[in-house]
């Protein structure tokens, strides 16, 4: 007769403090990996492919302070990168009208085009790096953590 093994569980506490370390840990391990591929494959960074991709769902553009609110960083950070990108071609700055201060950065044709690129790679890296989750189960865990992130969210804003 063979015996069932059970698996004891930690308290819930610790449990979840192994899950956040388990999610960090894996979060900085496919990081570094984007990070160098983007490097080795399209001699660029992750900073600039971020402020790419942000550009990318804004045809009309955005304001510095937009962009830096969608991706979360001050402005000191995205200007420099801005810069660069710029100077590569890959976007624009134009004036606002009635604000000589401000501008819209939007991507160039270039740019659109070298961005199209990237997120295809970018999504086939991805794809393979979790390739052992099924649809189903990506979307199961990609909704629970959307819920956590809405609480942490509604805790931030308290």
């Amino acid at each position: 007769m063979q015996t069932k093994t059970v698996e004891v569980l930690a308290p819930p506490s610790k449990e979840r403090l192994r899950l956040w370390l388990r999610l960090l840990k894996t979060s900085r391990a496919i990081e570094t990996t984007l990070r160098e591929k983007l490097r080795e494959e399209f001699a660029t960074t992750l900073p600039r492919f971020d402020v790419m991709a942000a550009l990318s769902r804004f045809e009309d553009g955005l304001k510095m302070s937009q962009l830096s609110g969608v991706l979360r960083v001050s402005n000191g950070n995205v200007t420099g990168i801005v810069d660069r990108l710029a100077e590569d071609g890959f976007l624009v700055r134009v004036p606002v009208p009635g604000d000589r201060r401000a501008s819209v950065v939007r991507l160039t044709k270039r740019g659109v085009e070298e961005f199209a690129r990237q997120a295809a790679a970018h999504e086939a890296w991805i794809d393979a790096t979790l390739e052992g989750f099924g649809a189903e189960e990506a979307a199961e865990i990609g909704a629970r953590l959307e819920i956590l992130e809405a609480k942490l969210q509604s805790e931030g804003d308290a």
